[in-house]
């Protein structure tokens, strides 16, 4: 069955099938193995500032965003500064409505539920896995809930395991998880660049913006104010 496109003639439906879940699963899980470390780091780090290992544990299974994650961890201080936490998660996490806008095509074919149900489990590595199989002419989007579903269930093991047996590690200093959460903010500013050169810019003022005012702004708002100021040049830059 196909279905007529406006520009491209003729698009086939995509579907959504077993087969491809196992398939993304299978995919996807040589990268799984390197979300072990950060997520062990979160639990730990979560832990350190006051939340249970039974809260950092439902953390990561309802939010799975480990980039906002980690920044929440900059507002668990009494009083909780909700209003800023809550900014700073959406700014972290507004490039899932650009992955949204580069899947529609393909995504909105499904039906309600399995759209819903694939896109809770959608992450940068598993997106830009499928999107590349979609472009090559593939049409099922299977891979894209197993990857998505495999990272997760490493993400929610690993936080957990460093949020319930943190403290057996004794000293993690000694294991250098101290300096985890600034690799994995290296890796994903990296990642974007190295995708996309035209970001470079972007990520360079969000980066400046934050470090120079980090001293003159509340908890949290110099990394609100990084991500608008990026966002801001992205959109000029971009029009230019």
């Amino acid at each position: 069955m196909v279905r007529k496109s406006d520009r491209n003639g003729v698009q086939p439906i995509t579907t959504l099938t077993r087969e491809g879940v196992f398939r993304g699963m299978h995919r996807l899980l040589p990268v799984c193995i390197f979300v072990i470390p950060f997520g062990i780091a979160f639990g730990i780090a979560a832990t350190e500032r006051g939340l249970s290992p039974f809260q950092v544990t439902m953390m990561s299974v309802f939010a799975y965003t480990a980039t906002a994650q980690f920044a929440a961890l900059e507002f668990l201080q009494d009083p909780i500064a909700f209003f800023s936490l809550g900014l700073v998660a959406l700014a972290l996490s507004g490039r899932h409505i650009i992955m949204g806008a580069a899947l529609s095509k393909w995504i909105n074919q499904l039906p309600v539920g399995r759209r819903i149900l694939t896109l809770a489990f959608l992450s940068d590595a598993n997106f830009a896995d499928s999107q590349r199989a979609l472009h090559r002419g593939e049409t099922d989007l299977g891979p894209l809930l197993g990857g998505g579903l495999m990272l997760w269930v490493f993400w929610v093991g690993s936080t957990a395991a460093g949020a319930y047996g943190g403290d057996l590690l004794g000293n993690t200093e000694a294991y250098g998880f101290g300096v985890v959460m600034l690799c994995f903010f290296a890796a994903t500013v990296f990642g974007m660049v190295r995708s996309s050169v035209s970001m470079a810019v972007p990520v360079a003022s969000a980066m400046a913006t934050s470090a120079l005012t980090y001293s003159l702004l509340p908890t949290g708002w110099n990394i609100i104010l990084g991500a608008v100021v990026g966002g801001m040049t992205a959109v000029f830059s971009h029009d230019g």
